[in-house]
Parts: structure tokens; C-alpha cells; sequence
């Protein structure tokens, strides 16, 4: 069951990236991501009210739990993370192809596997190291593509923006598996729709601060932001693909490793909708790219079965 939910949830991933670079298109970055959180929260809202107030959803999957500032400070720390990867990763994508993003992104698990390596001292075999060299490979080759494109990795920070916005992504996921876990396994027990739905409104509190402070007053002349309907797609695509994560990780026997590769499988497709609706450029240089990502991939999910 938690497989089934991890291929949905990185299905509507896909389309969440998409919608994203329609929505970012000579568009001003602070009051979209300021309104795609302030869409999920409002999605949330109601189970959080209903839950609090009656016993309207008590035993359902949308029930949203309680809990005082000993919970909400794990919270609070997930949605500082998870908003300085959107930040760095909104700014990215606005500024490169969707399908040059898309291959960096799908890089995280092995961030993951590398993370574990240098800080917890964890060892590879031999499965995960060949996944380890096919990602660093198709990473190299993805910058020679990007080159024909104007794009030059060692110096160009949007690129180390997309990079930067992988790498928390990793410890977002790392992160989320830990809040998931029960005590008994280490970790710390939260329930999965107090985390999803408390961590958007978090986060929406802290880009309206960002708006008022930062955009507001300085850069709405100079970045001005129009209407798009993708906004709202954006938010309910990545509600529901993060739904669908955050049920997968609460299941018992769900492994953040492979789920973390399986989301990562999104990539195709954004992949796709980057060839078919922005007809960007030198496809069959980046579909090799690709494919040598998803093979990594492959190796990753054998070496930690």
C-alpha cells in the first residue's frame, strides 16, 4: 500500500513542477509561493477546525491531532526547511529549463545515501555505490547539455539554487521519516495530518512576512506579479502528492529510502510536460541524462532492499 501511494504521490509531484514553471513564466516569486501556501493552508483548515471541534472525523484519515509547543516546535522546524528549499528551488526553476531542474531534483536520494555516509558513518554496498557514480555521471553530462543552453554550472547560481534546494529536500526527508517513527524506533510519533496541515500554515505565516517586508514595499515595481490559474493547481497538486507521502510514511513497514526514489520519479513526468508544453531544447541529450538518473535510481532501490 505504501508503494501505491508513493508512485501517486510522485505522479501528481510531476504535475505540481510543471504547473510551477507555468506559474513562475516572467512572474514575480514571493507572492506565488506566498499564495501557494496560503491555498494549502486553506485546504487544512477545515480538517484542523473540524477535528478540534467535534468528533466529526475522529478515526478517519483526515483527522488532525493536537498538541502543544513540545509537537509544534518539530513542525516548526519542518516548515523552516521545507520553505528555504522552496525559496531556493522556486528562484531556480523560474530562471532554468524544467528539464534540467528536473534531473538535479531527482538526485536527492542519493543526496540522502552521501548525507548518511559523511555525518552518521554509514557504509555503501556496492548496489548503492554504482547508484551513487550514475547520478554523479548523469549530473556531469546534464552540465555539458546545459552548456549548449548557455548554462554553466561551476558559475551560474541558479544552478547551485536547484542544488541547494535538493539537498534540503533531502533532509526534509530524512526529517519527516524521523517525526513519522514512533519513540519506540526513535523517533519522535507525530501524526502525519498535524505535520502536513500545520506546517503549511507555518509556512504561510512566514511568506507574508517575506511579502510585506521584502517584496512589498521594495520590489513590486521592479518584479511585478500578474494572475495565474496555475497557482491554485500548484497547491492542490502538491497537498495531494504530499497527502499521499506523508499516509505512505506513517504505514509501518514504509522505507523513506525507497519511497524518497520513487517520489523522485516525478522527474519523468515534468520531463515530458517540459518537451511537450515549453518545447525546450536538446531533448535527447537530457533524455540520456535522465535515463542515467533513473537507472541510479534503480541500483539505489536494490542496494537498499
Amino acid at each position: 500500500m505504501w508503494l501505491i501511494l508513493a508512485f501517486l504521490s510522485a505522479a501528481f509531484l510531476g504535475i505540481y513542477d510543471s504547473l510551477k514553471k507555468k506559474a513562475l513564466r516572467d512572474n514575480a516569486v514571493i507572492p506565488i509561493l506566498f499564495l501557494n501556501t496560503l491555498f494549502s493552508s486553506l485546504i487544512f483548515l477545515p480538517f484542523i477546525i473540524l477535528s478540534a471541534s467535534g468528533d466529526m472525523l475522529d478515526g478517519s484519515i483526515l483527522h488532525v491531532g493536537s498538541g502543544g509547543w513540545e509537537v509544534h516546535k518539530y513542525i516548526l522546524l519542518k516548515a523552516v526547511i521545507v520553505l528555504s528549499s522552496w525559496i531556493l528551488g522556486y528562484l531556480g526553476m523560474k530562471h532554468l529549463p524544467l528539464t534540467i531542474v528536473g534531473p538535479i531534483n531527482a538526485t536527492r536520494p542519493v543526496m540522502v545515501l552521501v548525507g548518511a555516509l559523511l555525518v552518521f558513518g554509514e557504509r555503501l554496498n556496492a548496489w548503492q555505490w554504482v547508484g551513487v557514480l550514475l547520478a554523479v555521471v548523469s549530473f556531469l553530462l546534464l552540465s555539458r547539455s546545459g552548456r549548449k543552453e548557455g548554462i554553466d554550472f561551476r558559475h551560474d547560481h541558479w544552478i547551485y539554487m536547484i542544488v541547494g534546494a535538493a539537498a534540503l529536500g533531502a533532509v526534509s526527508g530524512l526529517y519527516d521519516k524521523y517525526l513519522m517513527a514512533p519513540p519506540e524506533e526513535g523517533g519522535v510519533g507525530l501524526d502525519r495530518m498535524m505535520v502536513q496541515s500545520w506546517y503549511n500554515i507555518y509556512q504561510c505565516l512566514m511568506m507574508l512576512l517575506m511579502l510585506l517586508v521584502l517584496w512589498w514595499p521594495r520590489h513590486r515595481e521592479t518584479t511585478p506579479f500578474h494572475w495565474d490559474w496555475a497557482i491554485i493547481g500548484v497547491s492542490v497538486f502538491l497537498s495531494t502528492a504530499d497527502f499521499m507521502y506523508f499516509y505512505s510514511l506513517s504505514l509501518p513497514s514504509a522505507m523513506i529510502s525507497i519511497v524518497s526514489m520513487v517520489r523522485r520519479g516525478s522527474v519523468i513526468v515534468s520531463f515530458l510536460c517540459g518537451a511537450m508544453f515549453f518545447h525546450e531544447k536538446n531533448l535527447r541529450a537530457k533524455a540520456l541524462d535522465l535515463a542515467l538518473v533513473l537507472l541510479g535510481m534503480i541500483f539505489l532501490y536494490i542496494g537498499s532492499r
